[in-house]
């Protein structure tokens, strides 16, 4: 069976669906749910990817920044790109669990 796609409308309308406070709820009490096996299978895509190492690199070299200004600067982009990679991630995980579920 040919996986279906969405059209960015459907996809736009499905944004505003969960923007309701209400459903939202719902789906992050699911999600609380299956956190533990979530956890489980970003990890090992993080990791397969690369991507530990990669920021052990990127925190060595944030945390001894001489310059202190430098350094806040060197970590707060270390965490808004982790917390991008890691949503990123997140959703393509939520997407494929989803496509599994309809299948």
């Amino acid at each position: 069976m040919p996986e279906r796609q969405f059209t960015d409308a459907e996809v736009t309308a499905a944004l505003e669906a969960i923007s309701d406070p209400e459903r939202f709820r719902e789906a992050e009490a699911q999600v609380t749910r299956v956190a533990p096996q979530l956890t489980v299978i970003i990890t090992r895509a993080l990791a397969e990817a690369g991507w530990f190492e990669e920021r052990e690199s990127q925190v060595l070299k944030a945390a001894t920044t001489p310059d202190e200004d430098q350094r806040l600067t060197a970590v707060r982009t270390l965490l808004a790109e982790e917390t991008r990679t890691a949503m990123l991630v997140g959703a393509a995980a939520g997407w494929t669990l989803a496509r599994e579920l309809e299948g």
